[in-house]
Parts: structure tokens; sequence; C-alpha cells
């Protein structure tokens, strides 16, 4: 196949474009030395010494992962680190840097790593984000030596769309300029802080921000125009300042409402934030505070902290705080064609709900209806969620498809516009169940086209001094900071109703699943100012304990009064009969969200909370059968166990109905035996379906 690449006409006439030069069969990509490892070649950079160097300098260390053999140009994949992480989070099989702290691996990478994406025809890159790890990173380098030059420029700017956005399409850039990396075939995948920035660089797709803010065609350093192909983000935010200061505007029915994070300024993520926070300061290089009007001002995030800790009232000097990170430190706001993406969230994530995958995924279907975007949901992601093996495991699946798919056009992927999801399950530890599901849908509505509905007329009142403060800190999920937090998803406390909150009750009669974010409305008639609606879902149990769902927050604005509606993080969550689902309005959840330093009261009347439900399979039940001749007789068994047999004239229906399964999709073994043949010989024929039974 020729690798000469179409010629770009200019204005006046056409210019000549040259080629991207064929690597020879002991490819150095970057400069690197490459050599044999796990099946594949394995090109590290070694200490300092072989950190590339980006757009403005600044050294990068990069390791890049070939194909056994060929000679490329192949389609490739960037792996992006978590915050506070290195280049090796998602190369298992590499060695340890050698600077005495070990690389922090990704847990669940032996289907989603470097050496797995080359063994199947894939260029990897992966290299430590700015201020992080060998790339100017205090935990790549002492600290007295991390600012020097040239890595007085290298400190951490949280995803910014200007530096690490642009690093990795600079070292994509220079990729596809030595033939290693193939135009038309780039993507990105990531965690946490390197999920947000997958998102990103998604919506910049074929654009580079400059410094100054505006936005340019990408070009390799050789002026071959490049775009993002695929992203499949994990663990994400698609609108930073949504999840830091989140203010409870966005629906995930109401597309009108993804623009809606900075009216009003919301309420502090304390705990996680304070969290990430220390942990960017113990492996990062993070600018020093900066005096107002400095040209690092935007990236002082010790500033910003201390000042979003001190609480309400936020005015002009935190609004200017939301608007940077809302502008530059992620995609949602782009315009313009965009990647294909798969978004992963999890239920139980505190940090970056599914509302951060919603965002983009309602925002890309509103521009286009036939945008090519998919939502991966289960119990995975930060702290509390029990990151179970199963949802992992499938995940990884499915985005291995996903690349396959987009990037080397062959299998299929994820569908555009799909959900999968998997239901949370306990015990979360080891020996629990495995998480529940997978459900599917052709789109986000149609997994839960049915809700459970329960209101209340009373007046309830939300007072500032009400609720129990000790329940929000026994759910903390950052129990490291906090001895009476957990990270466990079905923690139990004694269940009880506080004082100065409101109260919803629904008994449940049978098994009910709910999939989805629980919506919250109400009349609201409320006093002072800074105020905010902590909401909690809880599944009380007939024992008196009860589990905490999901949780949520709205921020009041100042004398607010008429209508109010809202949702929660969200779950699938299976409710056990004999058990209560219990809605808690409270003035604070605090130190997952910060309690008002205002004095406020909120009187709720007719409070409601609509509850989505899987939406039930009407076809699930029905198993297409084998076509073969003469048949016998048929028989469908789940793991080992036989469900039906079916002999005569039933066995050569095309269909078998099954009741009684369990729930879930369930990998069913289908086998047809045929009449005997006139030797008396009689064969099998089995196929395994799938049945998907969602409730």
């Amino acid at each position: 196949m020729s690798r000469r690449l179409p010629c770009l006409l200019a204005v006046l006439g056409a210019v000549l474009c040259v080629p991207p030069a064929a690597p020879a069969a002991g490819a150095t990509p970057l400069g690197l030395e490459c050599a044999p490892l796990a099946g594949v070649r394995f090109c590290p950079g070694n200490s300092t010494t072989d950190r590339i160097p980006s757009f403005d300098g600044v050294p990068l260390d990069a390791d890049v992962t070939l194909p056994a053999d060929g000679d490329g140009p192949w389609p490739t994949i960037v792996l992006l680190n978590g915050l506070g992480g290195q280049k090796r989070q998602l190369q298992p099989d590499a060695p340890s840097p050698g600077n005495g702290r070990g690389p922090k691996i990704f847990p669940n990478t032996t289907r989603h790593s470097n050496t797995h994406f080359a063994k199947r025809g894939f260029a990897v890159l992966a290299y430590s984000s700015r201020g992080f790890g060998e790339s100017c990173g205090a935990g790549g380098a002492p600290a007295s030596l991390a600012q020097l030059p040239p890595c007085e420029r290298g400190f951490v700017r949280i995803g910014d769309q200007r530096y690490e956005a642009r690093d990795t399409q600079h070292l994509l850039g220079l990729l596809v300029d030595e033939g290693i990396a193939k135009p038309g075939a780039l993507g990105a995948t990531g965690f946490s802080y390197g999920g947000g920035q997958a998102v990103t660089l998604g919506y910049l797709y074929d654009r580079v921000r400059l410094p100054d803010g505006a936005l340019v065609p990408w070009r390799s350093p050789k002026g071959t125009p490049l775009s993002m192909t695929a992203i499949y983000g994990q663990w994400l935010w698609s609108d930073l300042i949504a999840s830091l200061l989140p203010n409870g505007r966005f629906l995930d029915f109401d597309p009108s409402t993804n623009d809606d994070s900075l009216e009003p300024l919301g309420v502090y993520l304390q705990s996680y934030t304070t969290g990430l926070f220390g942990l960017a300061q113990l492996d990062g290089y993070v600018v020093a505070p900066q005096a107002p009007g400095s040209p690092d001002a935007p990236w002082d995030l010790t500033s910003a902290v201390v000042r979003l800790s001190a609480g309400e009232p936020y005015r002009a000097d935190v609004e200017r705080i939301a608007r940077e990170y809302r502008e530059f430190h992620g995609g949602f706001g782009l315009t313009g064609k965009h990647a294909a993406m798969l978004l992963e969230s999890g239920w139980n994530d505190d940090v970056f709900p599914p509302s951060e995958s919603l965002r983009a995924y309602q925002d890309l279907l509103a521009r286009d209806p036939s945008a090519d975007v998919s939502l991966l949901l289960g119990d995975y992601g930060h702290g509390r969620a029990a990151n179970k093996t199963t949802a992992a495991e499938a995940f990884n699946d499915l985005a291995t498809a996903f690349f396959d798919d987009r990037l080397r056009g062959i299998g299929k992927g994820p569908a555009p516009r799909s959900v999968t999801a998997y239901a949370s399950t306990c015990p979360s530890g080891p020996g629990g169940p495995p998480d529940e599901g997978p459900f599917t849908a052709p789109t986000w509505a149609a997994l839960h086209r049915r809700s459970l509905t329960v209101s209340d007329p009373r007046a309830q009142v939300v007072r500032s001094d009400g609720g129990d403060p000790t329940v929000g800190f026994r759910f903390d999920p950052i129990p490291d900071t906090n001895p009476l937090g957990t990270a466990d998803p079905c923690k139990t406390v004694p269940a009880a109703i506080a004082p100065g909150t409101a109260v919803l009750n629904q008994p449940i009669a049978r098994s009910t699943l709910m999939l989805g974010l629980p919506t919250i409305r109400a009349t609201v008639a409320s006093t002072g100012s800074g105020g905010q609606l902590a909401g909690r879902l809880w599944d009380v149990s007939p024992d008196g304990t009860q589990r905490l769902v999901t949780r949520g927050v709205y921020r009041l604005t100042d004398g607010q009064s008429g209508p109010v509606v809202f949702q929660l993080h969200g779950n699938g969550y299976r409710f056990a009969p004999g058990h209560t689902a219990k809605l808690e309005v409270a003035p604070s959840d605090a130190p997952q969200f910060r309690a008002s330093s205002t004095t406020f009261t909120a009187t709720l009347t007719d409070l409601q909370l609509d509850l989505p439900l899987a939406t039930p399979c009407t076809t699930a039940r029905r198993i297409s059968v084998p076509r073969v001749k003469r048949p016998r007789a048929v028989s469908v068994s789940l793991r080992g166990k036989r469900l039906v047999r079916l002999r005569g004239k039933a066995a050569r229906a095309r269909t078998v109905t099954l009741t009684g399964l369990p729930v879930g999709r369930q990998q069913l073994r289908v086998a047809v035996r045929t009449q005997p043949t006139k030797r008396g010989r009689s064969r099998v024929v089995v196929r395994t379906a799938v049945a998907n039974i969602c409730t």
C-alpha cells in the first residue's frame, strides 16, 4: 500500500507533500532503541537522557511499543496516565523505572495495556504527563531539580488543551513523520486524569489549541494534516468544573442543561479535591502560589484550593477560576467534528460520576443524532467503587473491539449511541457476587423506559443546622484522611431520620432493579444565602440498617423559590423485597461536598422521587435454534445445567421459549441432535446464544 498522502491545495496553487518516511526494520521511534518484550518490541525512554522535547521544549518521558514484526506505519494508541501517575501505569510488563518507587500499575490491565494492543497490530505510545514522573515531575526527579531548565515551565496544568493535550498531539505528529503512526488511525485512552485528557483530544479532533487560546489545524512537525480517530475514556471528566464545583443543574433527559455548570457556582467537592491536590503536590511539579494577574496564575492550584476551601460567598474570584477550568481543561464546549468516543463511568465514583460521560454523550448526539458515541457504566472507577473484575474485563474487551473496528477496520465494536451497563452487587470484597449484567440498549433513554415514582405533599424544612454530620464522614470516599470513612459501596449504618432534613420512603414489594439517575422534584421556598440540598438515596433493610445507594447535591440560589429538579449520581442497584428505598434531603453531605458557611432554610413541598427502572426485554427469552436437517432433539443448558430438552415436533421449532432464568445476560448453550442417518450416525450442532433478561 502506498504511504503517499494526498497533497494539500494551497490558496494560490498546489503544494508538494512529502510522504512520511518508512521505518527500517530496526525502527527507533522517537529515537528510542527497541528490544523484544512479552512478544512485542518495547522501546523505552530511559532516565532523563531519552526525554523528548515537546512543542515548547518541555522534556517528556515516553515509551513506544511496536508489534513483533513489520515496518509500519501502524494504527496507533496513546496511553494516558492518571493524576500522580506516570507512563508505566498501563504497561504492566515494563520493567520498573528504577527510581526506587516502583511503577503504579492501573488495575485490570491484562486486556488493556501496551503489550495487549501491540500484539493486535497497534503501535502504542505511553508517556508521563507533564509535571509527573520523569516529565519534570517530583516523582521522577528530586524537587530541587524539577524546576531547573528545561523543566522550569514543565509544571502540572491539569489537562489543559493548550499544553497537556498539545503534548500528545506533538508526540503523535513525530511518530507520523517517522512512519511509525498511521495518519487517519490515531486513538487515545486513559483513566481519570488521562480519561479527561482523552475526551479533550476527541473534541479537539483535528485542531490544536495554542497558548493564546486560538484554535489552528493540527499538523505534524513536517506538515501532515492529522486528526484523532477514536477515544476510549475511563473514569473521565468532560466538564471539569461540573465535578469539582457541582451545582446540580445537569439533567440526563434534557440536553439544554448540558451548558449550565457555571450558573450558579456550585458546591465544592471538598474531600476528593483536597486529596487529589495533595497527591499532585506529592508526585508532581505544582507551580508555586502566584500573585493575581501573573502569567502562571491560571495554573496556581494552591491558591485555587485555598480559596474554594474557604467557602461561601463565591464571587468574581471563584468565577474566574471556574471559567478558566471550563474553557480550557476539558473537551465539552468545543464544537465541530469529533472522534468516535467510547465513554466509561462508574456508578459509585464520587469524583467523576456518570453525568460526566452523559454530558458528552448528550452533547454530541444533540448536534448530530448519528454521532459515533457510546456508553459503558458499572461499579468501576474511583472510590467508593468496588472495581470487581466482571465489568472491568468486559469493558476492556469492548474497548479492544472498539479500537479494532474504528482504527483497524476489523471486527465489530460497540454500536454508535449504544449503552452497556452492569449493576452493583454486595458484598463488594473477595468472594462477593460478580457484577450483575450486562444490560444493553440502543440508547441511554432505552435503558430505562419505565420508572417508580413516589411523592409526599407535606411541607418539610431543610435547615443549615440540621442533619447528622457523622453520616457524611462515614461515607467519605477518602478514608486515608478520615478514620470513619470508607471506600466500600456496600457499607451500612444504623437507619435514622435526622432533624432538619426531608425524607421520602418507598417500600419495595418485589425485586426492583434501578438502572440510571434518580430524579428529585419539589417546590422550594428558601431563605438565606449559599444554601444547598444534599440528596442521598438509601436502601433500608428490615434489620434496621441502611446502605448508601447514590448521592448528589444541588446549589440553591439566594432566596430561591419555585420548582426544583435535580438528579443523584445514579446506580445500577437491585432493591430486595421487604426493603425500603429512602430518599433523604439534607443540608450537607460533608466532607464529600463542603458544608455551607452560611445560614439557610429550604422548605420542600410535594417532594417526589423518580427511580429509573431497567427496561424489560420482551423477547429475550426466545432463543433461536440452529437450522439443521432432520432435528431430533434440542437441549438448552446454562453453565453446564440443562434447562430444557425438546423432542419430536417441538424440536423442529425455530425458537425455544425459556422461563425462570436468572437475571442478566446469560451465555446459553444450545445443542441440536439430528436424526440418525442410514448409516446410523447422528450429529450435534452447537451454538451459543445470548439471552439479555433485564428484570
